[in-house]
Order: C-alpha cells, then sequence, then structure tokens
C-alpha cells in the first residue's frame, strides 16, 4: 500500500511539471502573438498570468520536498524527482522571458527593423521547448539529443538577427524618421528580445540535458 502511493507521488509529480510546462508554453505563445501583432490586449495578458505560473512552480518544489523528505527516493527515482525540480526552475526562467515580450510589445509602436523576423526565432525556441518536454513525458532520450543539436541552429540565428540590425545601423540614415533616443530604444529592445528567445531555448537545452540524464544517467548534456 505505501509501495502504491510513493508510485502516485511520482506521478502526480510528472503531471505536475507536464501541466506547469502547458502554462508556460501557452504564455510564451501568447507573447510572441502579442509581439508580431503589436496586441497590447495580449501583452497584458501575458503579464498579469505570472502569478499562475509561480503557483504551479511552488506545487512541483512541495512535492519533490515531501518525496525527498518522506520517501528517501534512491537511483532512477532520485534522478527523477531531481530532474523534475530543476526543469520547473528552468520553465520558472521561461515564464519570465515571456512576460518580458509583454513588456516589450507594451513598449513598443511599430516595427523598426522589419527585416529581422523575430518571430521566425521565438517560434523555432517555442518548438526546442515543446520537444524538449515531450521528450520528458517520454522518456525519450533520441529526442533529448535532437533538441540540444537544435541549439546551434537557433544561436545562429539570433547572431544574424543581430548583424542585420548592426548592419541597418551603418548604412541606413535612420534621423530623418525617429529620433536618435526613439531608435536607440528601439534597436535596444530588439536586442534583448533576440537574446530572451535565445534564452528560451538554452533552458530547452536544460530541460532536455535533465530529462537525459534522468532518463539514462548520461550527463553528456548537462553543462
Amino acid at each position: 500500500m505505501m509501495r502504491e502511493a510513493y508510485r502516485t507521488q511520482l506521478d502526480d509529480l510528472r503531471e505536475e511539471v507536464r501541466g506547469m510546462s502547458e502554462l508556460v508554453i501557452e504564455r510564451l505563445n501568447t507573447g510572441l502573438d502579442a509581439l508580431s501583432r503589436h496586441d497590447d490586449r495580449l501583452a497584458r495578458t501575458v503579464l498579469h498570468g505570472d502569478e499562475a505560473v509561480n503557483q504551479r512552480y511552488l506545487s512541483v518544489e512541495e512535492l519533490c520536498i515531501e518525496l525527498f523528505a518522506l520517501q528517501q527516493p534512491v537511483a532512477s527515482d532520485l534522478r527523477l524527482v531531481a530532474a523534475s525540480f530543476k526543469i520547473a526552475t528552468d520553465l520558472e526562467r521561461v515564464g519570465d522571458l515571456a512576460a518580458n515580450l509583454g513588456e516589450y510589445t507594451l513598449a513598443t509602436e511599430g516595427e523598426a527593423f522589419p527585416e529581422v523576423d523575430v518571430t521566425a526565432l521565438g517560434r523555432f525556441a517555442l518548438s526546442m521547448l515543446e520537444n524538449a518536454m515531450e521528450a520528458y513525458a517520454a522518456n525519450d532520450p533520441y529526442l533529448c539529443r535532437e533538441v540540444a543539436a537544435r541549439d546551434d541552429q537557433l544561436d545562429t540565428q539570433c547572431e544574424r538577427a543581430t548583424e542585420v540590425v548592426v548592419r541597418e545601423l551603418i548604412e541606413t540614415d535612420h534621423r530623418d524618421d525617429v529620433g536618435t533616443e526613439t531608435l536607440l530604444a528601439d534597436v535596444s529592445r530588439l536586442f534583448l528580445t533576440v537574446r530572451d528567445l535565445e534564452r528560451v531555448g538554452d533552458h530547452a537545452v536544460n530541460v532536455a540535458a535533465r530529462t537525459l540524464y534522468m532518463t539514462e544517467g548520461d550527463d553528456e548534456l548537462l553543462y
């Protein structure tokens, strides 16, 4: 009977992490939609949803502490509990990055550099996170490695986006379009947006790395 209760607690932990990921992915999706549509209403929706993510994180934390304190898991169960807590931490940080997208949307009036496809970058990073959570749900080591391999591609895309902005600033005189202060603010927000989307990819790799360690005891992706 006690063993059944223990297995139920482990299953509950996995479900709580998956539920948290669904909420975070939904918020990130909304943040990207707000940014691409310049939609202030969606931006505020993302900002107001932060508390829900924090509550899910606290639920995961509570389950992990209870399992550590009362059940003293060992071997693969210990890896599951530890990985789940680490993954929840990464998800909470992605939730914060989604909130940043809402803030950038509210602060931006238009597209200063339309040639930079921020939405495409965001969708790529989002797909990495979705795949990483699929790997967690299915204990899929192949998918873990696939997510990690895609990180270089995202980094390259983000680097190119930054280079486009720098080149545009050098080659084009924007003084007739906007004031210098406004232009600098737009450039700063764009750089921050690209940086945050790159970090979403980094967190997705963290999720994949923890899942691989949880599944196979393989630490090759941990850094």
